[in-house]
């Protein structure tokens, strides 16, 4: 049985959670081509404009097939792009999905990952009636791993090894967070 899992738009107080559309290729592109930004990711950096293209269709028919939604992330001031927040691997008879997210370094240290994904949450635990989120991280990345604890997310373990990308070895911690474990009131954000 296929279910429809169709892309929300979500709204914060600084944020807007939308759809991913055409427009979005350029932005996208910036993002994922940055060293710095996919340095703690499980691929390189893209090289191709491309996949940007690649990556809308792929949340499009995502969407449309009923296995994620993946939200471009813009400020609400003055729409501007500053990443995207998505779950993934929905699986509606275990009631469960991933939880990923990628910003712009501009957008480090305020506080939009917790943001964005906490409205994220929000819906899908009210919507999809989700029993488990689970979440990764490369070890390295404390910043990543703090905002998921912020969420509410427990360690849960270590994949050792589990990504090798351009020659380079790293671990990835697990996090879940249970349904009953949630907090849908807001958590401060300031400086995170």
């Amino acid at each position: 049985m296929t279910y429809a899992l169709p892309a929300p738009t979500l709204q914060t107080a600084r944020l807007q959670l939308r759809p991913f559309t055409s427009v979005d290729a350029d932005a996208l592109f910036r993002l994922h081509s940055n060293s710095n930004v996919m340095r703690y990711w499980d691929a390189p950096p893209w090289s191709e404009r491309a996949r940007a293209e690649l990556f809308i269709a792929t949340c499009e028919r995502m969407a449309k097939e009923g296995t994620g939604a993946r939200l471009a992330i813009d400020h609400v001031s003055d729409e501007a792009f500053i990443g995207w927040c998505a779950l993934t691997r929905w699986d509606p008879e275990h009631r469960s999905a991933s939880l990923g997210y990628c910003f712009y370094e501009t957008a480090w240290g305020h506080g939009y990952a917790t943001e964005a994904a906490h409205s994220l949450l929000c819906w899908a635990f009210d919507t999809l009636d989700l029993n488990r989120v689970q979440a990764a991280a490369d070890t390295r990345n404390a910043a990543s791993a703090h905002v998921l604890q912020k969420l509410g997310f427990v360690l849960e373990g270590t994949l050792r090894e589990d990504c090798v990308v351009n020659g380079e070895v790293s671990d990835s911690w697990v996090f879940g967070l249970i349904k009953r474990e949630w907090s849908p009131s807001p958590r401060s954000t300031a400086g995170s």
